[in-house]
């Protein structure tokens, strides 16, 4: 009788790694081993062990798993958090392995079958060309991310087609949701904006036009927005068009460098809004990013990037995100520490005003995304095909993680474009500028001498219930 190949498998791993297996292993053989609760990792194939042997590490799991040749029963996002601590507690990230371990590894695989040619990568891999950051390879990158189904993207989305961190203002509750807190974090930002009617709003990066639309519904304001994705702006124009919103609102197919140029002379805008866009522009185009929102806006004008962050280079994680999301879901993305952020856009001339953490609500964001893709397989994998699915899984759960265990943060980061004299033109009183609510500025004003406000939360006073966040 053969000898069942998981009790294998687990035995070198844990050898390997000095420690016991944080998930449970079932074999293509039917057999098991491992831990005897949680997740199991399935691995249906030997070609999933071949992936590893040619590339060890996270893109060798991450093509198996898309492939289909390894799977995941029970919560993938558990699965994920068991072994981030004990890659920590371990330091697997320093192991190196010995002569003796290699032999080991190599006589297993070549018991076990594993041994062969490199397999293809998944169709759904990224395949991009050309200069980095060019505009034709940045098209591309956009593309793959963003123009893979406008239905898709439907399905998963609250209704405005939000897809970026929500502001969560109250506890999630029957009326209270997803929606409700893309909302929040529409009007936070126009409030923060300082919006009103007749002023002119620029989008870069607008999406499906849940900004522009919000904006001038609410505010009164005319929004020109920018998108690198095709599938964005045919779904936002015929939203605008729906919404009788047309002669609000335009948007262009078109780049961001393009923005204020001999073909397309824009006059300097009121405010510019850019939300989780500047991720995409890279390292080194940062800077002309940082320049061209300063050339872009009126002096006393506001800028508000919402932006992602990661920790200082071999801190905690590669800037693109790893070897999976480089290759499979946001090509070409770099993302810095807050403050290497924030030094390029004063560098550029703007002031900065106010930075405000989201890190939190994106875990509560990210799980309703997370929820609606494994609640609905069957639709998920209707609209977009297997591996898409396997794909999206893979990304929102890692995305829930690394929020939740701050490995990434999110932030808005409120500026100003000072005048020739160095004057910023805001009001004396910080909530204002911060585009608080008016009426809760009152309540505050009138039940305590001092209201200390960090995410939204006050640290004392009578105002309390009126302003907390949420109290997860």
């Amino acid at each position: 009788m053969p000898t069942p190949v998981a009790p294998q498998l687990a035995g070198l791993v844990e050898r390997l790694i000095g420690a016991p297996l944080p998930i449970r292993l079932r074999a293509w053989d039917g057999s098991e081993a491992g831990a005897p609760d949680g997740p199991v990792a399935i691995i249906r194939h030997r070609r999933a062990l071949r992936r590893l042997l040619w590339n060890p590490g996270e893109l060798g799991l991450a093509r198996a798993f898309v492939a289909g040749e390894l799977d995941v029963e029970g919560d993938v996002a558990e699965g994920l958090s068991r072994f981030w601590k004990l890659a920590r507690s371990q330091d697997l990230g320093a192991l190196r392995l010995s002569t003796a371990d290699k032999l080991d590894a190599a006589k297993l695989a070549g018991k076990l079958g594993i041994l062969g040619p490199r397999p293809k990568p998944p169709a759904s891999e990224a395949r991009l060309d050309g200069g980095l950051h060019t505009r034709r390879r940045d098209r591309a990158a956009i593309a793959h991310h963003y123009d893979l189904s406008n239905d898709f993207y439907e399905f998963l989305l609250d209704p405005q087609m939000a897809y970026s961190c929500g502001y969560w203002t109250q506890e999630t509750s029957a009326s209270y949701g997803l929606r409700e807190a893309q909302t929040d974090k529409l009007d936070l930002i126009c409030r923060k904006l300082g919006l009103q009617p007749g002023m002119r709003l620029l989008d870069v990066g607008c999406g499906w036009a849940s900004l522009l639309i919000h904006a001038a519904q609410h505010y009164g304001v005319t929004a020109v927005g920018v998108t690198l994705s095709a599938e964005q702006r045919a779904f936002g124009m015929a939203r605008v068009e729906a919404l009788g919103l047309s002669e609000k609102i335009e948007i262009r197919l078109q780049d961001y460098r393009a923005l204020g140029t001999d073909s397309s002379p824009d006059q300097p805008f009121d405010a510019i809004s850019s939300i989780e866009m500047g991720e995409h522009v890279g390292q080194d185009n940062y800077p002309v990013y940082a320049a061209q929102l300063h050339r872009l806006l009126l002096p006393h004008g506001r800028l508000l990037l919402q932006q992602m962050s990661r920790g200082a280079a071999g801190a905690n994680t590669a800037p693109g995100g790893g070897a999976f999301m480089e290759s499979y879901v946001a090509p070409d993305m770099y993302m810095r520490p807050l403050g290497e952020t924030l030094n390029f856009l004063e560098a550029a001339g703007l002031e900065v005003v106010d930075v405000h953490s989201l890190r939190e609500h994106y875990v509560w964001t990210v799980r309703p995304w997370l929820d609606t893709l494994q609640d609905n397989r069957a639709e998920a994998v209707r609209l977009v095909g297997e591996e898409q699915w396997r794909v999206w899984l893979l990304y929102l759960a890692g995305a829930a993680l690394a929020f939740e265990e701050n490995r990434m943060g999110v932030h808005q980061m409120l500026m100003v474009r000072p005048d020739a004299d160095g004057r910023s033109g805001l009001p004396r009183g910080r909530t204002s500028t911060l585009g608080r609510d008016p009426e809760l500025d009152r309540v505050a004003d009138q039940g305590t001498d001092h209201v200390s406000v960090t995410d939204g939360a006050p640290t004392n006073g009578s105002a309390r219930d009126l302003l907390a966040g949420p109290t997860r």
